[in-house]
């Protein structure tokens, strides 16, 4: 597109107008050139540049004819119908509140006509795409879902919110995981299901602690297995081939244990003077972490890592699937076990100088993510942005490439509540149990028979991941600073909120669908005891600003907790997980909100946008009187961060991403263990850090974001396809 535009519009203001927004006017910010650039890009660009119709009909009849939408959704619904949910979303007045906004919408996600001249559609039509496409026919819900989207309460991930109702579409998933098995023809099928995956869109999480490690014999030969470092450079290369037609690089991450014998070698990799050979330049790298790592680096111990090919010799289980920390003194003691010793605490700083250098690895603490999971079986590994956390099972390939046992693996069906707009939702449950719904629909409907295991694990898990949006920016509207304790409170209660009407909401289409999600019967739902803190513990609103915040939404008691309870082991869940927070991406602009759960980097953000230079994004509701509540993410005490993040854990089934931002040279005061010592980052900083997460029962670390003293970003976040 030239200009954004999709013809050559000449002169354009907009662009100029909003780059004003950066210079000061008597020392305040001009946000009044936001809104001029806004009522500009509309007027200059996509006015002129939107084709018209007559009428509903003959624009619908338009786009079935070109094979733009599918004819098959519209057919559901009765064609009044239709024009009667236009009537409604026109009548609700919608308007971006930004020039970012409007554009990242206009140029992302809008339909466009194939020769790149006309928008086909505005936001009330992609509204009105998602709402029919997902409420598949039941017209009330339809209304419902439109109501939500329309009223930015919930904004479905971005592949679900781009593609619904397309004639010529990707996935509605946004990412997926899988994992190998330690032999040939798993790991050639696991690249095959990485090339798959990335020509289809998202990102792609792969579990590589099964395999042998270099110098593992293979058929009794000593010394010949050369590890996984090269497994990781084919699935790069697969990743970088894959790429969609050229619109955007393949995304991967491998995850490996930190007992594995070739961690060092792992993490060697990432380093910017890594040999070429086995240098990888795109993959992102994550380390699954049992507890017995934090107990060894807090004793400053020796550590050993194990050979996966002789611990599942010894277990008759893959290595990912050994309890490390429950068997590590029986895995030391058994002489059949190869291994080799290293001191924990080098190891530790390792992991941080990559961290400081790279933003990787990410990491899972994998005991705390078990520990935690109400579902019968082992959580192994995450996801490419570390929120989604599912059990799964191996499989085993015959040489003919066909399933002698059919795995479980996962695919991320994702969605995000608005948590300034959903707060002021006039019926807080119902709106959740529509997001429920049409996230139910995408899992329903998710058909990934190119990668069996995928698709057996979604038929059997139902599975969905709702999550939030825009924290920092209801906070700064309702004069809360972030991390505060009144913070920390209110944020406990909204996803307790989230927990309960998830649950709710799964639990009426079990009994709707008569069906619940494979072996419920085996979970802590079913027995009952994931309610238990529930009944002991009051998880509401405590402090006279929260119940202010709060007042006027239902919060359940402990008998309506019990009711819950008894309901789910009567009548079953449907969805085997709910909930998981993504790091969100442009997707927030469009809704006018800061991203996920964590604060602003910057008040006024400048966005290098491809072709056209930098555009500048004032902060959500930014004014003189929430100006001081809008600190840098830089600048703030990321324990503060991870206190906010532990607190939505508490009731979120699986997990967030939970990023870390740190200045290369920390702000005076900030922690006072830097007291008398260099005011620096070091990797002892960060290794403090991960162990603050680790005890306040946080699950995963996503990247460490480090602002360099010349002003650059290191680990910043590179996830499109997962990022909502």
């Amino acid at each position: 597109m030239k200009n954004l535009s999709l013809k050559n519009l000449g002169k354009v203001t907009y662009y100029d107008l909003n780059n004003e927004i950066n210079i000061p006017v008597d020392n305040q910010i001009p946000l009044n050139k936001d809104q001029e650039a806004l009522a500009a890009f509309i007027q200059e660009n996509v006015q002129p540049n939107t084709k018209k119709f007559a009428t509903l009909q003959e624009r619908f009849d338009f786009l079935i004819a070109h094979n733009y939408i599918e004819r098959e959704f519209i057919e559901q619904y009765d064609f009044s119908f239709i024009e009667k949910l236009y009537q409604y979303l026109k009548d609700q007045d919608f308007h971006f509140k930004s020039f970012m906004a409007a554009y990242k919408f206009y140029a992302q996600y809008a339909l466009k006509t194939d020769d790149n001249e006309f928008y086909l559609e505005n936001f009330i039509d992609r509204v009105a795409m998602n709402a029919l496409y997902f409420a598949n026919g039941n017209e009330q819900l339809a209304l419902d879902l439109a109501n939500e989207i329309i009223h930015q309460r919930y904004q479905p991930a971005t592949p679900s919110f781009l593609n619904a109702g397309r004639k010529r579409r990707g996935e509605l998933v946004s990412c997926f995981l899988i994992q190998s098995t330690d032999d040939m023809n798993t790991i050639g099928r696991t690249i095959n299901s990485a090339l798959q995956l990335s020509r289809i869109g998202g990102g792609v999480g792969i579990n590589l602690s099964n395999l042998r490690g270099a110098g593992d014999p293979i058929k009794g030969i000593e010394g010949a297995a050369s590890g996984v470092v090269p497994v990781m450079k084919l699935l790069e290369d697969s990743f970088s081939y894959s790429n969609q037609l050229g619109q955007r690089q393949g995304a991967g991450v491998v995850y490996l244990s930190v007992f594995h014998p070739d961690i060092i070698q792992f993490l060697s990799a990432k380093k910017e003077n890594a040999d070429e050979k086995i240098r990888l330049k795109t993959l992102s790298l994550g380390v699954t972490v049992p507890d017995k790592f934090y107990e060894l680096t807090q004793k400053n111990e020796d550590m050993y890592l194990f050979s996966p090919y002789d611990v599942e010799r010894e277990y008759h289980t893959p290595f990912s699937y050994v309890d490390i920390t429950a068997e590590y003194d029986n895995m030391v003691a058994n002489d059949q076990i190869h291994k080799q010793k290293i001191n924990a605490r080098e190891l530790e700083d390792e992991i941080s100088k990559l961290q400081q250098e790279s933003g990787y690895p990410y990491i899972v603490n994998i005991d705390t993510a078990n520990r935690d999971n109400p579902i019968d079986g082992k959580i192994v590994m995450s996801n490419l942005c570390s929120e989604i956390m599912q059990v799964q099972t191996p499989a085993t390939v015959d040489n003919e490439q066909h399933y002698q046992q059919m795995g479980i693996d996962v695919s991320c069906n994702l969605g995000s509540t608005n948590i300034v707009n959903q707060m002021a939702s006039p019926d807080f449950g119902h709106s959740i149990e529509a997001m429920v719904r049409a996230l139910t629909f995408v899992t329903d409907t998710s058909n990934i028979d190119v990668v069996p295991t995928i698709q057996n694990g979604n038929h059997l898990s139902h599975s969905i991941g709702l999550g939030a949006m825009g924290l920092h920016s209801y906070f700064a509207k309702n004069h809360m600073t972030y991390g505060s304790k009144e913070a920390v409170e209110f944020t406990g209660v909204y996803f307790m909120l989230l927990n309960y009407w998830t649950l709710k909401a799964s639990n009426d289409i079990a009994r709707e669908r008569q069906e619940t999600f494979h072996n419920f019967d085996k979970s802590d739902y079913a027995n009952g005891s994931y309610f238990d803190k529930y009944l002991t513990t009051d998880f509401g609103p405590q402090s006279d600003k929260v119940k202010t915040l709060f007042d006027g939404i239902f919060i359940p008691t402990a008998a309506d907790w019990a009711t819950l309870k008894d309901n789910v082991m009567k009548d079953g869940l449907y969805n085997q997980n709910r909930l998981a927070v993504a790091p969100n991406g442009s997707i927030s602009y469009i809704n006018d909100t800061t991203s996920s759960l964590h604060p602003i980097i910057n008040r006024i953000e400048e966005r290098q946008e491809k072709k056209i230079g930098k555009i500048y994004y004032p902060a959500p509701y930014l004014s003189n009187d929430t100006i001081p509540y809008y600190q840098s993410a830089y600048d703030i005490d990321m324990r503060k961060v991870i206190n906010i993040y532990a607190a939505a854990q508490e009731h979120v089934d699986q997990s967030l991403s939970l990023t870390l931002f740190m200045r290369s040279t920390i702000p005076e005061g900030l922690y006072e263990w830097k007291d008398g010592r260099t005011n620096k980052m070091t990797t002892r900083d960060l290794n403090i850090l991960r162990h603050y997460a680790y005890n306040k029962g946080i699950k995963s670390i996503y990247y460490i974001r480090t602002f360099t003293d010349d002003q650059d970003e290191i680990g910043a976040n590179q996830c499109e396809s997962c990022v909502i």
